[in-house]
């Protein structure tokens, strides 16, 4: 990526006129890939199948909401991002209430995400260890060994830093974990651990025990569009070009009309991702309970994915341990790819609106590159010192999930203070994303009653 291609930096005579038929829309999506190779991967394969494992069928309807309640926050973040020339930090530093900074005064929510780099990296610790474990066992490594080992990969796949190379990684690995995922799921009702009519209506009760608080705040927090890869989706609309493809100037007669075009097409690539990960996150859910849950069987500490390969053995027979363990190492794997790859994004950013860089100036490939060298280390180092893939991800997950409503505010306000008028969102959008805000809240309450408290 050179800065005479740095995809940040609109220039004059790259518009482009948007498809206008579904099926050449298709040809155009690609963020939705690339965020679902991180969205489908620790949340689900270790937090979503411990809550199963952990409470049954009961929490069926929090896992729906779980996938379904975030995407619109997705989807109207990156309409303006899109739209309004901005990238993620440079909107979240227009938002009012500034605090002290290195080099000037900056937002707060600026400052929180800044902080949030420390149990986002305890977070991809955990990550790194489950693909490790996923890694041992198949083969005849320490966890230890392998999780080095998935670190030096992960660093060898993200060293060039470009953005079609990440896509077509992403796009096998999705394809793999899903369809094995879902086949494991299916053939559960063939065993005596089918789910019956009784467990699918107990899990649509809406009833919250609360002794599973904790773990299904994670969940929510981890599960489906996390606050990390909101954020990070909107970077990779950039890099898949979406501003561009509109352009800067809003006064050429053409622009509102490509402005709707390519909104529609980021519409159908949001839509994309809730597809994916909804068919790749529920059955992790339906195997947990269904399989871990009535063997009373527990993920956790070493034996986190030899516990969890229950869940495939128990249904497909004890061939299928080297299947889930690719399948596994699969979902983290990818998962630690387009999570570090994202992070490298980030921090140019806040080189930027911390003051210490000019966006002009910026070498953008030099700083992911260096990212993506400094941070598995670091989680591998972690991880070595807490072997937990689960409560590693917990932390995370649990941040993840009180900056969820921050997200949603942000994302309402810049709508309507920054916005053009002519493409904010409909009523119904509208409407919608104000009671996502309202239940994240009431969410975030409940993270800090039961974590702080």
């Amino acid at each position: 990526m050179s800065e005479l291609s740095d995809p940040y930096t609109q220039r004059p005579g790259e518009a482009m006129e948007p498809p206008s038929r579904f099926i050449d829309r298709l040809k155009h999506l690609g963020p939705s890939v690339i965020v679902s190779g991180s969205i489908i991967g620790s949340g689900e394969i270790l937090l979503t199948s411990s809550l199963g494992a952990e409470a049954g069928f009961v929490l069926l309807w929090w896992v729906l909401v779980a996938c379904w309640s975030k995407s619109i926050v997705q989807a109207e973040l990156a309409r303006y991002i899109i739209t309004s020339g901005d990238t993620y930090l440079r909107a979240l530093n227009r938002i009012p209430g500034r605090l002290p900074g290195p080099k000037g005064p900056i937002s707060w929510p600026l400052l929180l995400g800044l902080v949030a780099f420390i149990p986002g990296i305890i977070g991809t610790a955990g990550i790194l260890g489950g693909a490790g474990q996923a890694l041992a066992l198949m083969t005849n490594l320490s966890a230890v060994t392998a999780t080095a080992l998935v670190a030096l990969g992960t660093t060898l796949v993200l060293w060039t830093g470009s953005y079609l190379s990440l896509e077509r990684t992403m796009l096998a690995l999705v394809m793999s974990f899903t369809a094995i995922t879902i086949v494991s799921a299916v053939l559960m009702q063939l065993t005596d651990n089918a789910m019956t009519f009784s467990d699918l209506t107990a899990g649509l009760t809406f009833s919250f025990p609360a002794e599973y608080a904790v773990l299904a705040l994670a969940m929510y927090g981890y599960t489906g569009v996390n606050s990390g890869e909101i954020s990070a989706y909107t970077y990779w609309c950039v890099e898949k070009g979406y501003p561009s493809f509109i352009g800067a100037d809003r006064s050429d007669p053409g622009w509102l009309t490509r402005a709707r075009g390519w909104i529609r097409v980021l519409h159908t690539d949001v839509w994309a991702t809730l597809v994916i990960l909804t068919f790749a996150t529920i059955p992790f859910y339906l195997l947990g309970a269904g399989v871990l849950n009535r063997n009373d069987l527990h993920p956790e500490g070493l034996e986190t994915i030899a516990v969890l390969s229950g869940m495939f053995t128990a249904t497909l027979g004890p061939w299928s341990l080297w299947l889930f363990g690719m399948g596994a190492f699969f979902i983290l794997f990818s998962t630690s790819i387009s999570g570090i790859g994202a992070g490298g994004r980030f921090l140019p950013e806040y080189a930027i609106e911390l003051g210490f860089l000019k966006r002009a100036n910026i070498q953008r490939r030099i700083w992911i590159r260096g990212f993506t060298l400094v941070v598995p280390l670091l989680g591998f180092l972690l991880y070595m010192f807490f072997q937990s893939p689960v409560a590693l991800v917990t932390v995370a997950a649990t941040v993840g999930a009180m900056m969820l409503p921050i997200q949603s505010g942000v994302t309402i306000w810049l709508q309507r203070t920054h916005m053009d008028p002519r493409v904010r969102p409909g009523r119904t959008a509208a409407i919608l994303l104000r009671l996502v805000f309202t239940f994240q809240c009431l969410m975030a309450a409940a993270v800090i009653r039961y974590v702080v408290f």
